[in-house]
């Protein structure tokens, strides 16, 4: 179906609309791009009508709907509600939105790794760096690991750290992470000597602090490692460590550190504001924690456990 329907009308209101989602909310940039496609094949589905929709035009765009996966609906669905509510329709009798499906999704818990084999990963890591001569990569390699299982810092915002953004004395960094969103993360006691030890070998020029050795050799200026490079070296190290290299990337550590801590004892609205969640539903996913540490904490810490059952 042509595009020349909505020109000048439902093209530029979803322009609109996703413009003010990225000054207002700080949405990001993949979020606003599956947004644009999502209402722009919307529109095409209604012959270019899209922001003057009602309830029963909306058989259309379910029945074309009806292949995809339920994630996949919620995502256009949550997309259609929030531009028809930014046309000043809220919750007025002409907002089309309750006419939209309301797919029930099931959440995939995230992957994990024991305890032990993060310990084998380490393993590997000293095993390096015990070597008379250790290469200044494996020193990187300790930097990098430390940062994400220790601090739980997400890919892009790893690669990306300032040269000068973690102190020897200042055992925290403040973060603009997801969203545009600041927030503060600790940086454990073993992750700072581990990236005072690896800042001795990043260029002094360097603006990043794993700036990308390739990229500078072959002129390109001042680029940091991509995330492709780092989601390969964790991979590699995995391998070395015995670990099958599937089971393993930048993500995983830092889900192994969210899990880890929360199994620890670590308080979920803590770990909210350490990973940088917008909403403590996304942080919950952690709680799939043994059962038998569940029972272990009710039958440690709960006020009963200290008292004797009496007949």
């Amino acid at each position: 179906m042509s595009n020349t329907g909505h020109i000048g009308t439902d093209n530029d209101l979803i322009e609109r609309f996703l413009e003010m989602l990225a000054a207002e909310r700080g949405v990001a940039k993949n979020t606003l791009l599956a947004y644009r496609s999502d209402l722009s094949a919307a529109s095409d589905m209604l012959a270019g009508k899209l922001a003057a929709a009602g309830k029963d035009t909306l058989s259309i765009l379910t029945a074309g709907w009806s292949h995809l996966a339920n994630s996949s609906i919620a995502r256009k669905a949550a997309a259609l509600r929030g531009f028809w509510f930014s046309r000043g329709r809220g919750i007025s009798p002409d907002n089309p939105s309750a006419a939209l499906p309301r797919p029930v999704q099931s959440r995939a818990l995230p992957k994990v790794l024991d305890i032990a084999e993060v310990e084998a990963l380490f393993a590997s890591i000293e095993a390096r760096l015990s070597k008379p001569k250790p290469s200044p990569l494996d020193y990187r390699l300790s930097a990098l690991v430390e940062l994400l299982y220790g601090s739980g810092l997400r890919a892009t915002e790893l690669v990306a750290l300032p040269r000068a953004s973690i102190m020897r004395d200042r055992p925290y960094i403040i973060l603009i992470g997801k969203g545009a969103k600041e927030r503060l993360v600790p940086i454990s006691d073993r992750a700072r000597q581990a990236v005072g030890t690896w800042h001795a070998f990043v260029p002094k020029d360097s603006k990043y602090l794993f700036p990308s050795r390739a990229a500078r050799a072959s002129g390109k200026g001042d680029v940091h490692i991509s995330r492709i490079r780092l989601f390969q070296i964790i991979r590699e190290l995995a391998a070395e460590s015995g670990i099958d290299p599937a089971k393993v990337s930048p993500h995983v550590l830092r889900h192994a550190f969210a899990t880890h801590l929360l199994a620890g004892g670590a308080n979920l609205r803590a770990l909210q504001a350490m990973l940088g969640h917008a909403d403590i539903a996304t942080t919950q996913i952690y709680t799939h924690v043994d059962s038998s540490k569940l029972v272990e904490l009710v039958n440690q810490r709960h006020p009963l456990a200290k008292r004797s059952l009496s007949r």
